[in-house]
């Protein structure tokens, strides 16, 4: 099994590169020339894409394959304040040298929205704000010329009172959203409500593939282990193809399975998440399912981030069965 590393958003390695500069709404209201306000938020924006190109850039250099895009790249889009502006099409040029920088050096990209952008909720207002939420994402994924191999990831979200209606609610949701959004979307497993087994259902019933969160499953778990519940979760990945790069002919590979790895903070705060990964534990997970996987891709969400994902690579050398295939990639045998 080959297993690729990535990380989140932001580099510790790589200094003045936020990719999420940002400003709030109370620092833009007390500008009293709007237009000149709206500039300086566009200047950020640009200022957050040439950042991520760097942190490409930053992968390139040390083999990183897969990386998730800050969900802040343009900040206070969205906000109901500013809901006349948006300059995505003006940072066309941004986007599109990301997306060419990623194609061409076959790096996986996605983006993880945050925890407002909610498809169980009850409110039309909240329902009507997510859904406009992941039609942003994907505006930005399109205008990255990147195709549904880069994905939006969602949480099922609140269960309200009652889970099996708002699991409904969600797949009813979800089911009505524009084809080139839901293809886009993955589901994840949460660490409070919406456990693996009832999002593998979920992904199941709507026909989007899955994200296991190991470390979610440990502190909400299903009844079901991680292990058992892997050969479904891989199936929802079935039919997923890679981007190529824009110099390759041959057929595209499929898109390998993605999982989220992340460690307890502490004892007493276990869903937190802590500044390295324990590999114990991811290695025992990789070791019962390397047999029927091929490919894997792992998404490091660890507090520090790159170096968290350098760490690891350091720690797999001294796993026997383990074969170092880049400085961000190995071969479990």
């Amino acid at each position: 099994m080959l297993v690729r590393l990535g990380y989140v958003a932001m580099s510790v390695l790589v200094k003045n590169a936020s990719p999420s500069k940002t400003m709030t709404y109370s620092s833009f209201s007390k500008l009293d020339d709007r237009e000149a306000a709206l500039r300086k938020l566009e200047r950020l924006s640009h200022e957050n894409l040439a950042n991520t190109l760097r942190l490409l850039r930053h992968n390139r250099a040390h083999d990183i394959e897969l990386y998730r895009c800050s969900s802040k790249l343009i900040p206070l889009l969205g906000h109901e304040a500013l809901g006349d502006w948006d300059p995505i099409d003006r940072l066309a040029d941004a986007f599109a040298d990301i997306g060419s920088y990623a194609k061409q050096h076959r790096m996986r990209l996605s983006f993880h929205p945050d925890h407002f952008t909610v498809l169980s909720t009850m409110r039309q207002d909240v329902l009507s704000h997510s859904v406009a939420d992941l039609e942003r994402y994907v505006r930005m994924l399109e205008a990255m010329g990147l195709d549904a191999s880069a994905k939006c990831n969602i949480h099922v979200g609140g269960t309200y009172g009652n889970k099996d209606t708002a699991r409904e609610r969600f797949i009813r949701h979800a089911e009505a959203l524009p084809v080139r959004i839901r293809e886009r979307l993955t589901l994840e497993n949460d660490d409070k409500t919406f456990n693996a087994l009832e999002t593998l259902e979920i992904a199941e019933r709507i026909g989007v593939p899955m994200v296991l969160d190991i470390h979610h499953d440990q502190v909400n778990p299903s009844g079901l282990s991680a292990v058992e519940l892997w050969p479904r979760i891989q199936r929802t990945w079935e039919g997923q193809l890679e981007q190529q790069a824009p110099d390759r002919e041959s057929e595209p590979a499929s898109l390998p399975p993605k999982i989220h790895v992340s460690s307890p903070k502490t004892e007493n705060d276990p869903r937190g998440h802590a500044d390295y990964i324990d590999p114990p534990i991811l290695f025992s997970f990789l070791r019962e399912i390397a047999a029927t996987t091929p490919r894997l891709d792992i998404m490091l969400e660890a507090k520090m981030k790159d170096d968290a994902l350098m760490r690891l690579m350091i720690a797999a050398r001294d796993e026997p069965d383990v074969t170092i295939r880049t400085q961000a990639a190995f071969e479990l045998n």
